[in-house]
């Protein structure tokens, strides 16, 4: 069984630009419609297709199992969504913890979200300087609703 366990925040700065590791460019879209069931997403990473699914279970942890697909399939398939976002995504590494810091693009610009996945639940964590506040578990704030509900569209933004 796959477990996610990560927290999520809003950023207050860019001081977070100095560690920054590598990056990619991520599309993703989604075969769901309701945050409480399973939801499909198909997601493309410039290079590879992949498609996953996921399930909340309890606070931070989800249920999420990911597999390869071919492209021509993953092409196919993105062609028909219409609940797509974009996404650059940079990869971090602060006190020995990987973060990840996704810049969102098109009708969610200009939306900035770090992320921390943890081994478990009370893993302790330490927050960097350019944190503004936790978004973990706020629904306005997850994917699958971003494509349904841009942040440029938000009335109050934070």
């Amino acid at each position: 069984m796959a477990l996610e366990i990560e927290r999520r925040f809003l950023i207050k700065n860019d001081q977070w630009k100095d560690l920054i590791t590598h990056k990619t460019f991520i599309e993703q879209g989604y075969l769901s419609h309701d945050l409480e069931e399973w939801i499909v997403r198909i997601r493309f990473n410039g290079k590879n297709f992949k498609i996953a699914l996921k399930k909340h279970i309890k606070n931070f942890t989800n249920y999420e199992y990911e597999y390869s697909i071919p492209n021509s399939e993953g092409e196919k398939i993105m062609s028909t969504l219409n609940n797509t976002i974009k996404k650059e995504r940079f990869f971090l590494k602060i006190d020995r913890k990987d973060w990840i810091v996704d810049c969102f693009k098109d009708k969610n610009f200009p939306l900035k979200i770090a992320e921390i996945e943890l081994t478990k639940e009370e893993e302790e964590v330490i927050l960097p300087s350019f944190i503004a506040k936790e978004i973990t578990g706020l629904k306005k704030y997850t994917n699958l609703n971003l494509t349904k509900h841009p942040f440029s569209k938000w009335e109050m933004k934070l």
